[in-house]
């Protein structure tokens, strides 16, 4: 398999409303992870780090011009490899643990990580079998209703636990965007990890169906409206509903 040259590996595309989505287009569609880049007045915010197999800071120069809080929705490795390349780093109290001593077993690395979640391989000495997250211990501890303000911006943290413990979502109620992280985007759902629970899965659908949401920019997958947010909590409820 080819590998990628470390500038090339990372693809950027400025949206509306200061967000800029930040991928890793050479791991397939399934395991690569959304990072999302917003902009305020005061300080901008990171939300996922991906996969940290090639420097994020060093070949994407947007997220380092201003200050930076960059965030964990959750701490699975395809979320947080890059974490440890940022001095301000917010991650739930329920995974601070696995932020600060992640291993291949705590973030799923095993058995996920391997040369087949990639079209083109990252550049050498990359090596599938050797991956590894990096520590990168909490500079702040988030919990549910917390505010991370960048100034004009302000986004509530929703505890989200089902898919992980500690995942969390953002909610900016001026704009009624969702930033889901794993807990809903528009693909399959994982929804049996070692640590997820059906029961906080289902509070948490609930719950993130009460929010007025215009658009939601999801961990994987593209982003979508909030009209198509409401279909898919309804049918993930309903599916519940009739296997119960």
């Amino acid at each position: 398999m080819q590998r990628i040259a470390p500038e090339n590996w990372y693809a950027v595309r400025r949206l509306d409303d200061d967000v800029t989505y930040i991928c890793e287009p050479h791991i397939k569609e399934f395991y690569r992870c959304n990072i999302w880049h917003v902009r305020g007045r005061n300080g901008d915010m990171l939300v996922d780090s991906g996969m940290g197999v090639v420097s994020l800071r060093r070949w994407v120069p947007l997220v380092t011009e201003r200050p930076l809080l960059a965030v964990a929705s959750h701490t699975h490795f395809d979320h947080i490899g890059c974490h440890h390349e940022f001095e301000c780093r917010a991650v739930h109290g329920a995974e601070a643990d696995l932020l600060a001593e992640p291993t291949r077993a705590n973030t799923l690395a095993d058995p996920y990580v391997t040369d087949d979640i990639f079209d083109s391989l990252p550049p050498e000495p990359y090596c599938s079998a050797c991956y590894a997250v990096k520590k990168a211990p909490a500079t702040r501890i988030l919990a549910d209703g917390d505010i991370i303000d960048l100034g004009d911006r302000h986004f509530e943290v929703i505890h989200t636990p089902g898919h992980s413990p500690g995942g969390i979502a953002l909610y900016e109620k001026a704009t009624q965007t969702l930033f889901s992280g794993d807990i809903l985007y528009d693909g399959p759902l994982i929804e049996d990890t070692y640590h997820s629970d059906a029961g906080d899965y289902l509070a948490s659908m609930k719950r993130l169906l009460d929010y007025p949401v215009r658009v939601v920019h999801g961990g994987h997958f593209p982003s979508f409206s909030g009209e198509r947010y409401r279909s898919l909590i309804r049918e993930w409820l309903a599916g519940k509903e009739g296997a119960a």
